[in-house]
């Protein structure tokens, strides 16, 4: 494994996802300065993230086609920048035309950085994703506090700050374009040996896979959402109890992360998913059905690893189902199937309108019994045909 391409990958991950994090949290600061309605304020995260996530696969198939380590760098900057401008331009139409800007620069740099980790990692594949996941994970996290504090002491050109960051990461990205070369040139050895395994893509296989990784988004983003309101209507808990709770949640899922990568190169990918899927299986009902809110909050920490150790296995699964698209794998897993996910949460939230928080969020603690039956049906990689 090689560390230090995957630690630069990982960090430009953290850098990258600054920009995901941060994006919600103007939107205040918008609201406020050019009198938006709630709608028109949600309108801009909707362009960049479906933007993102429309474009992400269009990268990773360009990505396995013709490989240019230079779009790291350009991604980067790409992010970080439109984001920088959407504070200085007065226009609604301006914030909406640079927060895509945004989001195509994320798009960018997600399948090209994801297939270039598997390449470094050699046989240990799941712990290297799991470093890069939760680069994003922590640069998701920091986003929101970096530009929240920028804008508080600066005013709307508090926003150039995120300039800092991409600038610092893409020059270090860029001082790296021979060794990710070199990864891709090694790769393409392998693959042409005389006795390399004869390497097929497994579409039925990724498809299937593809489902549950969308199945996760929607527990995710249902958990993500509805915890803190759980908690203060369905608990009768404070909003600092709240937060709390989301907390704990966001800090298993690290731990997680990483557990589930490193468990996955020990114990296989298909494994790994089935164990968390079963987990979650039991902990998930026993959740939503606790009225104790000491025993809520422990249940948190196990749910908290078992969903977020899936993320790695299936990401490095999805690669090797296709492992002549791993750039194209990368970009539907990362992208298109999670925001498939999201799009739940507003039907989630509807039905907490209609029958209650606890409804919505039964309707999604059974899931996994699915998720176990499909991932019991996948073929181990080595047997994808």
């Amino acid at each position: 494994m090689k560390h230090r391409q995957i630690g630069i990958l990982s960090v430009g991950h953290l850098v990258t996802d600054i920009n995901q994090g941060a994006l919600p949290a103007l939107l205040p600061f918008f609201i406020v300065a050019y009198d938006l309605s709630y709608a028109a304020a949600a309108g801009i995260v909707f362009a960049a993230n479906m933007t993102s996530s429309i474009v992400q696969p269009l990268f990773g198939h360009a990505a396995d086609r013709f490989s240019k380590p230079w779009l790291l760098s350009v991604g980067l900057l790409a992010a970080g920048m439109g984001l920088a401008l959407s504070g200085i331009f007065k226009s609604y139409h301006w914030i909406i035309f640079l927060a895509i800007v945004s989001g195509i620069g994320i798009a960018a740099y997600h399948p090209e950085a994801a297939r270039l980790v598997n390449f470094a990692a050699g046989s240990k594949k799941g712990t290297a994703m799991s470093f890069f996941g939760v680069g994003g994970t922590i640069g998701f996290a920091i986003g929101p506090l970096l530009a929240t504090a920028a804008l508080i002491q600066w005013g709307l050109k508090g926003t150039l700050i995120l300039i800092v960051p991409v600038s610092i990461m893409a020059l270090i990205m860029a001082s790296q374009f021979s060794a990710f070369e070199s990864l891709e040139e090694g790769r393409n050895r392998d693959r042409s040996a005389p006795d390399a395994e004869n390497f097929k893509d497994n579409w039925g296989a990724f498809s299937r896979l593809t489902f549950t990784i969308i199945g996760r988004s929607i527990i995710f983003y249902g958990l993500n959402t509805f915890i803190p309101i759980y908690w203060i209507n369905g608990l009768d808990q404070s909003k600092a109890a709240g937060a709390m709770a989301l907390s704990i949640f966001a800090g298993s899922g690290i731990l997680g992360n990483l557990l589930g990568g490193s468990l996955a190169d020990r114990l296989g990918q298909k494994n790994v998913m089935l164990l968390g899927y079963l987990g979650l299986t039991i902990f998930l009902p026993i959740f939503i059905f606790a009225e104790n809110v000491q025993l809520a909050t422990l249940l948190l920490i196990p749910i908290g690893l078992m969903l977020y150790g899936t993320y790695s296995p299936s990401i490095i699964l999805g690669q090797n189902y296709l492992p002549n698209r791993v750039g194209l794998s990368s970009g539907i897993t990362l992208g298109v199937a999670v925001a498939i996910g999201g799009g739940a949460a507003p039907i989630i939230g509807k039905l907490a309108d209609l029958y209650g928080i606890w409804f919505s969020l039964a309707s999604i603690a059974f899931l996994p019994i699915l998720f176990c039956t499909i991932v019991l049906s996948l073929p181990n990689p080595q047997k994808a045909q």
